[in-house]
């Protein structure tokens, strides 16, 4: 048998055994049926894509700890969303995006928490407060309580973060 035969084989036997039980597990947690069959499927698409159905020791936490990340994700994109619609209502009508341009501002607004996600909370506040705020350093270092050479440092351990992270 080939090893992409084998690898087939070995996600068929992982989905028919726990793909059940694992979208239970997601229906209690998220008290949706739709979400769960689709945070399910996910699951399993990553496991499909990490190739490591024929490695697993303990399939069920496995798919868990995967599953769990993917409903992270969901509340995280959810509430990004729903912010992102208060602040739009609050906005004239003359500046309503269409739907397509809604969702490529959440995805870049998801992209950019995803990117910041890493930063310790001193830096992910003067990074903001210098790149969204248009602050200068100095007035960032007032607004966080710190010296501008904290600012400084702070905001060069964040750019680095990000490049990294968009080079990976």
């Amino acid at each position: 048998m080939s090893s992409e035969a084998l690898h087939s084989a070995q996600l068929d036997a992982l989905y028919r055994t726990h793909h059940g039980w694992l979208r239970g597990w997601l229906r209690q947690r998220l008290n949706n049926s739709a979400d769960a069959a689709d945070l399910a499927q996910d699951t399993f698409v990553r496991v499909l894509l990490a190739r490591t159905a024929g490695s697993l020791k303990e399939p069920r936490h496995y798919l868990a700890t995967v599953a769990r990340g993917l409903v992270i994700d969901l509340y995280r994109r959810r509430s990004l969303e729903q912010t992102y619609l208060e602040v739009l209502a609050s906005q004239p009508e003359r500046y309503e995006p269409s739907a397509e341009v809604r969702a490529e501002i959440i995805d870049s607004l998801l992209a950019i928490d995803r990117l910041l996600d890493g930063l310790g909370t001193r830096s992910r506040a003067i990074f903001l407060a210098v790149q969204l705020d248009g602050l200068s350093y100095e007035k960032a270092a007032v607004r966080v309580g710190v010296s501008v050479t904290t600012v400084r440092k702070h905001l060069a351990k964040a750019l680095l973060h990000c490049l990294l992270l968009e080079a990976a």
